[in-house]
């Protein structure tokens, strides 16, 4: 199934069926599980069931390919798509001419499983993790264990005991690719399912630590609260799933329209009529970013516009409010990886 939207402001998306994310317009960030993430014109973004997407700003126009089950389980490699390991995982349109080719048809229901294949050779090319594929099928065993047994408070030892038919040291194979240890995965994969039970269920905190595995519920709160920076209650009322608290539209919509002439936190804070600390607080718990970094998110983006358009280096720094083009050339690179003139070519 196919369905293009104009993606509503700061709503959450769930994904009921396995399911590709084609942005095909849109600037700002989107977030996923409750991380932030920006620059994702031309990937496609593979989001398994249970997961869910917010887009963070109301230019976004969005395809979602929904995939049947059969499809995506008649190989293991299917798995390297859906099953983020550390971050969200993608495929980089620009360097997939294959992956582009096949979403630039707009029939292709009867071919899904083509979509399929040509992604998960593009992601092996692409690589993430430099190991070869036997190892990537041990590590994503390793994911499907964690996702099947981590509210059993399955230990690193009891996880090994399920891989007797590897001949790898899956410790040291996780450690070295992923950079994380098996144990870190376990508590990341707790502690994820623990936000989306206090954010999107009107269960009581009690409840959730329980079903979450714990016995005492004030070690969960204290857990949490160290994990998160808030209290699960503060968390809730901070995320505001069903009520979609307008405040952080409306600031979204000042750093749009101001951000090429205003720079300081200080001018935004004025604007929401609030204390720049406040505000930085509550960009922190609504949105897991800065203020700062919503303003130079906006700036990159529309420099980004500006040189593809092929305005001079020095226009689009002026235009940006950057007293010497040198300054902006130095902010693009520091953000980017690249000058502007490299990023145009």
């Amino acid at each position: 199934m196919v369905h293009k939207i104009h993606a509503e402001i700061n709503k959450v998306y769930f994904i009921k069926k396995y399911t590709l994310v084609h942005i095909l317009k849109g600037t700002g960030k989107i977030q996923v599980d409750f991380k932030s993430y920006e620059d994702w014109h031309e990937k496609a973004i593979y989001l398994e069931k249970g997961q869910y997407i917010k887009f963070l700003s109301d230019d976004f126009v969005v395809r979602f390919i929904e995939f049947p089950d059969e499809i995506l389980f008649k190989s293991k490699d299917v798995r390297i798509l859906f099953k983020h390991l550390i971050s969200l995982g993608y495929i980089n349109f620009n360097e997939c001419k294959d992956c582009q080719a096949f979403l630039d048809s707009t029939i292709f229901s009867d071919k899904m499983s083509n979509l399929i294949d040509i992604s998960t050779d593009q992601w092996y090319w692409q690589n993430p993790f430099q190991a070869n594929k036997e190892e990537y099928q041990v590590i994503f065993d390793v994911k499907d264990i964690i996702d099947a047994e981590f509210s059993k408070n399955i230990n690193t030892t009891a996880l090994i005991h399920h891989m007797v038919h590897t001949h790898y040291n899956v410790q040291h194979l996780v450690k070295d690719k992923l950079g994380i240890s098996i144990s870190k995965l376990v508590h990341n994969k707790q502690h994820l399912e623990s936000k989306k039970e206090v954010a999107f269920t009107d269960k009581s905190i009690q409840e959730i630590a329980y079903d979450q595995g714990y016995k005492d519920p004030a070690y969960f709160n204290r857990v949490f609260k160290n994990r998160v920076g808030q209290t699960p209650k503060q968390f809730r009322d901070n995320f505001d799933y069903e009520n979609r608290d307008l405040f952080m539209q409306d600031l979204m919509g000042l750093i749009k329209q101001f951000h090429k002439e205003e720079h300081a936190l200080g001018f935004y804070a004025d604007e929401m009529n609030i204390s720049v600390k406040a505000l930085s607080k509550k960009v922190k718990q609504k949105m897991n970013t800065s203020l700062g970094q919503l303003i130079r998110s906006q700036l990159i983006l529309s420099a980004k516009e500006m040189l593809k358009e092929d305005v001079q280096v020095k226009d689009v720094a002026y235009a940006l409010g950057f007293e010497e083009a040198n300054h902006f050339s130095s902010f693009f690179a520091h953000h980017t990886g690249a000058t502007p003139s490299d990023f145009r070519n």
